[in-house]
């Protein structure tokens, strides 16, 4: 697809109200050179959400949500970035200008609307012949029966496949091909229709457009044996993609700040219905990198909710491990044999208020499928010094202790420094707090920016913060995505801060101090001498701005 020429996008930006554009989803109210009011990604009682309209910037004390202008219309409006600029751009009267691009990049472009548009359209033909059709009479008598009432499937597009040649008959009027119809998985190699007499679930991607669908078996006699089919792997459909029911769930996740992911769509269905919003389904499976790397934009606290038979919980295993690599805050809800939350959907907020954290579950799990206690005791001390020092760990620790009779010896959860001495994780916290503080500093006075380059990146432990760094040096150049939000925290960091120039001025001279200190750890006697020489001249420069 053609990108949005650099020049334009800016212009988008200048032309654009950021008081406007945040005042349509939460009340703002003047405070000095900026604007206070509710988070809108949030429940909140008192504002904690600050906009800069100067900069066209937004931060959330709150809840840690921050970036731009187009951030902001991505995050609430669901859109990717060229959507959000092309919003925007029509919202201002702003003409854009694309990037020229090549015949083979035009066709593959064509060639995948095409696709998405066949995709929708198979969608609303299979909705109308679940709904309309006199053939659909059992099958929404078998949804009633399960619970489900016709508002909630209609909101997830549910449909009746007939089978037969029916849809692709149906498609090739209106002008697609075979290949066109195989490509996007909806006829077999005979060319008949890939579905026949199941009930289909759409399968779409966090912008909503469907990507393939789930079928559910309704008759023995189903040439496809399997209870679930999901469309064959092609070019728009990978089943370890997609998340169902993702984007309904998007805007209610980013806002509760956690995702409560279960195994079926019935599943979802059931508790959406009951008035659980930020819920999606795994269909089946353990959760992928891809996942949770689509859930990582959104939030980083999940609900793991899946079957408690064995082939269940080696998924909740799976999938547990994968989130918490990924950084995720992850509990699990623990269900009875046989269960599924569909069950009783109208209690799983009590539910998820009782679920285990990851290491008590996991230590739970390691002690019984262990088949001795030396075993239990190796395995529990395993995951747990794994684990960061945290009251679940702590947790956990009692329920391995108490389980085995012995007490576990457990190493400290601790991060190493260059110069391989501990650090706990408040340490660290302060430690990346002066980082992000003196940033801020600078940030809110470029003229510090020539005391800024006389630290190199080492004295910043962040990766982040040294991208950050070179930005604030590098004026003019335009921050990608994973910059913008911590762009935008500096600025209202250094607003509520209330970090004068002086101040900054510390901040830059303490992260020197810092380094200096470490570098002192591992110096020789000659080396030593000069940088404590350094050392002194910090601390009486510093002594002078107190």
């Amino acid at each position: 697809m053609a990108r949005i020429q650099e020049s334009s996008v800016r212009e988008a930006v200048e032309a654009a109200d950021m008081v406007e554009v945040v005042s349509a989803r939460t009340q703002l109210r003047r405070s000095g050179a900026r604007y206070t009011g509710l988070c809108p990604f949030h429940d909140e009682k008192t504002p904690s959400f600050s906009v800069n309209p100067a900069e066209k910037l937004f931060y959330c004390f709150g809840c840690g949500k921050g970036g731009d202008i187009i951030t902001f219309v991505r995050e609430t409006e669901q859109l990717d970035f060229a959507q959000a600029v092309e919003l925007l751009a029509e919202r201002y009267r702003v003409p854009l200008e694309y990037e020229e691009s090549s015949p083979r990049q035009e066709a593959e472009r064509s060639r995948r609307e095409r696709l998405l548009a066949l995709l929708e359209q198979a969608t609303s033909f299979y909705e109308r012949y679940l709904w309309d059709a006199v053939a659909g009479g059992p099958v929404r008598a078998y949804l009633s029966g399960r619970g489900l009432g016709e508002d909630v499937c209609r909101e997830y597009r549910l449909g009746l496949a007939p089978g037969g040649q029916t849809l692709s008959r149906k498609a090739r009027e209106k002008g697609f091909s075979t290949e066109e119809l195989r490509a996007a998985g909806l006829v077999n190699r005979r060319g008949n229709d890939y579905f026949s007499g199941r009930l289909l679930f759409p399968l779409a991607d966090a912008r909503g457009r469907v990507r393939g669908f789930q079928a559910r078996q309704l008759h023995e006699d189903d040439p496809l044996k399997a209870k679930y089919v999901n469309s064959p792997e092609g070019e728009l459909f990978r089943k370890g993609d997609l998340l169902y029911g993702l984007d309904r769930a998007r805007a209610a996740v980013t806002k509760q700040d956690r995702a409560v992911i279960v195994e079926g769509n019935t599943d979802v269905l059931a508790l959406r219905q009951a008035g659980l919003e930020p819920v999606v389904a795994s269909m089946g499976t353990a959760l992928t990198g891809k996942q949770l790397r689509e859930l990582s934009r959104l939030t980083h606290r999940v609900w793991l909710c899946f079957d408690s038979d064995a082939a269940g919980e080696e998924a909740t295993l799976r999938g547990m491990e994968a989130a918490v690599a990924g950084g995720f805050e992850v509990k699990v809800v623990a269900l009875e044999p046989g269960s599924d939350p569909a069950d009783s959907p109208e209690g799983f907020e009590e539910r998820l208020a009782a679920a285990d954290p990851y290491p008590l579950y996991r230590v739970r799990t390691e002690i019984r499928r262990a088949p001795d206690t030396q075993a239990a005791f190796e395995r529990a001390k395993a995951v747990l010094n794994r684990v960061p020092d945290s009251p679940q760990r702590q947790e956990a620790w009692r329920y391995a202790n108490d389980k085995l009779g012995m007490t576990v010896q457990l190493q400290r959860g601790v991060a190493t420094t260059a110069v391989g001495e501990e650090m706990s994780p408040r340490l660290l916290e302060a430690a990346e707090r002066l980082e992000r503080d003196a940033l801020a500093g600078v940030a809110a006075h470029p003229e510090l920016r020539t005391m800024l380059e006389s630290l190199s990146p080492e004295h910043f432990d962040s990766t982040l913060h040294r991208r950050a760094r070179s930005h604030l040096l590098e004026q003019g150049e335009s921050p990608d995505e994973e910059l913008v939000p911590l762009l935008a925290e500096l600025d209202a960091r250094a607003a509520a801060g209330g970090i004068d120039e002086d101040t900054a001025r510390e901040l830059l001279l303490r992260l020197r101090e810092r380094q200096l200190r470490r570098e002192l750890a591992g110096a020789d006697l000659e080396r030593t001498k000069e940088l404590q020489e350094q050392l002194a001249k910090i601390r009486a420069t510093a002594a002078n701005l107190a």
